[in-house]
């Protein structure tokens, strides 16, 4: 396999693949995916129907074995040195976006930006190269989603 044309990563977006199965994200059985309604750029309603946690949020964004945020975005994080330069900052993003359109760009940014490299963190349909221990389970769950919502409303400095 090593050495393999076809074994390689193509692009960035089947490198974060293969970086998730080889994290073991999604490994544990995941429960049905709450339903949604995107409503122009945005999912307005959240998906657990409570708030979620900013301080949970923030663990999850900055920690590279769960959301792998860093990996292409940067932020207001000094305690992590090595942070992405492919995406946008998260740099004042709670200013820039709405809660609803932070959310739908977490669920499956594909949605807004068909081109983006960013993986979908709440899509299990319609995905390529998913190891089939993974298949039909998210990256996060619906209260991590939330959870990370909460936390990058927050970033209101640019």
């Amino acid at each position: 396999m090593a050495g393999s044309a076809r074994s390689r990563p193509k692009s960035l977006v089947e490198l974060l693949a293969v970086a998730v199965a080889l994290l073991g994200l999604g490994a544990a059985a995941a429960p049905p995916l709450a339903p949604y309604e995107v409503v122009g750029d945005a999912v307005p309603a959240g998906l657990t129907g409570k708030p979620g946690d900013p301080g949970r949020g923030r663990a999850i964004v900055t920690d590279r074995r769960v959301g792998l945020c860093l990996l292409c975005h940067s932020g207001p994080f000094p305690e992590e040195r090595m942070q992405g330069t492919l995406a946008p900052s998260l740099a004042g993003v709670g200013l820039r976006y709405t809660p609803g359109q932070l959310r739908l760009r977490v669920v499956d940014a594909s949605r807004v930006n068909p081109r983006t490299i960013m993986p979908p963190y709440y899509r299990t349909a319609g995905l390529a190269r998913v190891d089939p221990i993974y298949a039909g389970k998210p990256v996060l769950t619906a209260e991590q989603i939330e959870d990370v919502v909460a936390f990058l409303a927050t970033l209101k400095e640019e």
